[in-house]
């Protein structure tokens, strides 16, 4: 008998949870409009002041001055007036490192083993479990939707599934965080980043990271490896040690199967090795060449921009919690000064050859009294102190960056059919950059993250 009525009520019970799905189904769309003083349009470098943005079932509608909009708009929708703000999309960080926040070690340790500055922390993150990866991932992905990033390309360090699972996670809504795609694994030759490591682990732990290749056969196995974790773009490292035909397999196979190729490649051998396999884009291109450029301008390839060690980064993540030998001081500022003319040249060559160019930050550095959202946003003050104007700043991660994803038709721009993604700060960020390191109200998919506008 007891069973009995236990069954009923628990009937009963999904009964009325059905009912209350298919009502909630049958409800209309949840219906807002954003208003703001201001609206600036990347794109062309418009701005429509004042401006009106309405949003339903998480995308924009319509977009125009606020009479015509709110006339065109339902009785009884929700309104938020954002006042004087400047109202932009939602910024998107297309060279991210989620899952990874390296401490700088003490010099002494640095000096003790090759790529010393990164080595230490990338194999402690290494040995974490996937759980505790992925933890600490949500934690950085909420606080760069904090600072406005809503949606990042992740390029790597993750383990072997980490962005992927944090990816489905935000998209559940079990945590909080910008849209991701999730690279995986990424693709090196033996012997990049880490060697020397003991024969007994070396392979195990190297799992956990990367996809060796050695040859065009295992390179495209590695493809389809990362593919079986249902990832959204490859990422390959070239340090002169892959070569073309390796290249061309990798972007074969990621083509094959729908997915972009973006290539680390730093010095001039290891861009060209990128550009002559059809990689979709380069990341970083450092020691870029004007022809290089013309090529890539030519066939369409992004250069990725991570102006991450520009302005003397690397004195400001380690002077607060490492002591410094006068030395050590003397060569980083010496270092600081050179670097701000190279990267004002590397700068201005790519504004003039009319390359397609977006700006990551290439973030994966823990930077004491910072958010990760307040670290990444640190590169905008840094492009513009190389030379580039504000408003190729915000295309860059906007924009720009929305195509290097191949997500144009869904993110980076206030245009009806995309997605609801925008954020607001209180003054002109093409007279002041950094006023998109204080972002004050942030919406994504139609869904406030947080506003810290004072209502009107």
């Amino acid at each position: 008998m007891k069973r009995t009525q236990a069954f009923l009520l628990l009937a009963a019970f999904f009964c009325a949870l059905l009912s209350a799905v298919q009502l909630a189904a049958q409800s209309p769309a949840p219906v807002t409009l954003v208003k703001s003083s201001r609206l600036l349009d990347p794109r062309t470098g418009n701005v429509l002041s004042p401006a009106a943005v309405l949003i339903e079932n998480g995308k924009i509608k319509e977009v125009g001055p606020p009479s015509q909009v709110q006339a065109n708009a339902p009785a009884g929708i929700k309104i938020i007036d954002l006042g004087s703000a400047t109202l932009l999309p939602g910024l998107i960080d297309s060279h991210t490192h989620l899952l990874l926040d390296v401490i700088v070690p003490p010099e002494s340790e640095s000096a003790r083993r090759p790529n010393g500055l990164f080595v230490p922390g990338l194999l402690l993150a290494m040995t974490e479990s996937p759980g505790k990866r992925v933890l600490m991932g949500a934690r950085m992905a909420h606080e760069d939707l904090e600072s406005g990033f809503t949606t990042a390309r992740n390029l790597g360090h993750s383990g072997v599934d980490g962005d992927a699972a944090l990816r489905d996670a935000i998209n559940a809504g079990h945590v909080p965080g910008p849209r991701i795609l999730a690279s995986g694994r990424k693709l090196i030759a033996l012997g990049s980043y880490i060697q020397g490591l003991d024969l007994a682990v070396a392979e195990p732990i190297m799992q956990q990271e990367f996809l060796p290749i050695d040859g065009p056969d295992r390179a495209r196995q590695a493809v389809r490896q990362n593919i079986f974790y249902n990832v959204d773009v490859i990422k390959v490292t070239i340090d002169n040690d892959i070569s073309p035909a390796e290249m061309t397999a990798i972007v074969e196979q990621a083509h094959r199967q729908g997915l972009k190729v973006a290539a680390h490649a730093s010095d001039t051998g290891s861009i060209q090795t990128a550009i002559d396999g059809g990689a979709d884009s380069i990341e970083h291109g450092n020691a870029v060449t004007d022809a290089q450029l013309k090529t890539m301008r030519d066939k369409g390839i992004f250069l990725d921009i991570t102006p991450t060690f520009w302005s003397g980064f690397f004195a400001k993540i380690t002077e607060p919690t490492i002591v410094l030998s006068p030395a050590l001081k003397s060569d980083l500022a010496a270092s600081s000064d050179r670097s701000r003319q190279k990267v004002a040249s590397f700068t201005q060559r790519i504004l003039n050859s009319g390359v397609k160019f977006a700006a990551g930050s290439d973030m994966c550095w823990f930077y004491p009294g910072k958010t990760r959202g307040q670290a990444t946003a640190t590169m905008f003050a840094n492009l513009h102190d190389a030379g580039m104007p504000s408003l190729e700043i915000i295309r860059a991660v906007t924009v720009n960056a929305a195509e290097v994803l191949g997500w144009q038709d869904r993110v980076g721009a206030v245009e009806p059919g995309k997605f609801a993604d925008l954020i607001a700060v209180s003054g002109d960020p093409i007279a002041d950059i950094t006023e998109l390191e204080r972002v004050r109200f942030v919406m994504k998919g139609g869904e406030l993250v947080r506003n810290d506008l004072l209502p009107h």
